[in-house]
């Protein structure tokens, strides 16, 4: 009875099948990566590295996630979602190691290499398995549930990661969360093993057993690419100021790594929270209105972060970035919608792929502008998201005729 009742529980959030351990598996990676990764850019200042080296960390960090989403996508296809995440986990936790024995700006651009393959590889494959395991609107909730489920650990993890690197120093601190890492993320591997084996299979499509040639490229729908040419200047956005948010707060503001754990904390908790509503008003608004107010808040984020003078208006900066997860399940079941059910991860892969292309530059600009001022960062920023924020609003339509 407790059983039926929890199964029912779950399916009804858009966990059913194998997304519940799949779910888990994404809990306990997180809390084991969010510990230390916000810290990653200033940990490289410690090692020496400058403005231009660390906007280069993030421009490779970009170009890494562009080059792996089509080649990810392949893969989810040909060998099956659920095996291809079980060798994307494998390869990030390879990547963990190499943090852990290598202190080096070298050791920390190798090992992200391998870092990566989760979150770029890994990416049309979980998307494709939400789309093979739930249909309709219940996609729009199954992303949610997941997008939760995997914000959740940065609620907890970045102030504890704060703590570590306060009390133990940055290079202690960061290679104690690295082994934390290690140790948290063979047990994801386990998890994500035992959901391989088991839960429906759905038939591959004949194409992805081949080799990748240019005519098996999917076509993307004109929805899809009106939705991507705004989605790539909102992540321009995005990408120049991200991995200076952490270098802001701790040289320019002056605060502790706890404090700016705190902040992503709050980012976190807001973008959960943002959820509720846009699924509750889901069936009552298209889902153009959500990306549109995500495109939004993507746009406010750096103007509020650079005119922040004190830890309490960094934090209702924060909240501003937590706000711009509002419309994220819709823009994912949108791509989904409009992909062809026998080359979803293909899709998907291609869409991530031109996107992270286009915006593979952006850190480096944004250490460029940091060198001149650190504020140019930010307010640049802020220009490229408001047009693409105005383009999704004139320019995006969502019928599917």
């Amino acid at each position: 009875m407790v059983g039926a009742a929890r199964r029912s529980w779950l399916g009804s959030i858009g966990l059913s099948g194998t997304l519940a351990p799949l779910a888990v598996g994404l809990v306990v990676f997180g809390l084991g990566q969010e510990l230390w990764s916000r810290y990653l850019p200033e940990y490289l200042r410690f090692l020496g590295a400058s403005a231009v080296v660390v906007g280069a960390f993030g421009a490779l960090s970009d170009l890494l996630d562009a080059a792996y989403a089509y080649p990810g996508g392949w893969i989810s296809d040909r060998l099956g979602n659920r095996r291809a995440l079980v060798l994307f986990g494998a390869l990030t936790t390879a990547g963990f190691v190499v943090y852990f024995l290598f202190r080096s700006v070298a050791g920390v651009f190798f090992g992200s290499i391998l870092v990566m393959a989760w979150k770029s590889l890994g990416l049309p494959a979980s998307f494709a398995l939400v789309g093979e395991e739930l249909e309709g609107s219940r996609r729009i909730v199954g992303f949610t549930a997941q997008a939760i489920l995997k914000r959740l650990p940065i609620v907890i993890a970045p102030p504890l990661g704060g703590l570590l690197v306060e009390r133990l120093g940055m290079a202690r601190g960061m290679r104690t969360g690295f082994l934390i890492s290690i140790a948290l993320s063979v047990v994801m591997v386990a998890v994500l093993t035992g959901v391989s084996r088991r839960g429906k299979r759905v038939a591959p499509d004949p194409a992805a057993f081949r080799v990748i040639p240019p005519r098996s490229t999917p076509r993307l729908h004109p929805t899809l690419k009106r939705l991507l040419a705004a989605d790539c200047l909102i992540r321009l956005c995005e990408g120049l100021p991200d991995v200076f948010l952490v270098i802001w707060a701790l040289e320019v503001l002056r605060l502790t790594p706890s404090q700016f754990g705190l902040a992503n904390s709050v980012l976190m908790a807001t973008a959960i929270l943002s959820y509720f509503p846009a699924v509750a008003l889901g069936g009552r608004l298209e889902k153009k209105a959500f990306v549109v107010a995500t495109f939004l808040f993507f746009t406010l984020f750096p103007l509020a972060v650079v005119l922040s003078r004190s830890f309490g208006q960094l934090l209702l900066a924060y909240v501003l970035g937590g706000l711009r997860e509002i419309g994220e399940p819709a823009r994912k079941s949108l791509i989904v919608d409009y992909a062809d059910r026998g080359s979803r991860g293909k899709t998907v892969g291609l869409y991530y792929a031109i996107r992270g292309f286009a915006v593979a530059g952006a850190a480096a600009i944004g250490g460029a502008l940091w060198t001149v001022r650190p504020t140019l960062t930010f307010t640049v920023a802020a220009v490229l998201g408001a047009a693409g924020t105005f383009w999704a609003g004139f320019g995006l339509k969502t019928d599917p005729s």
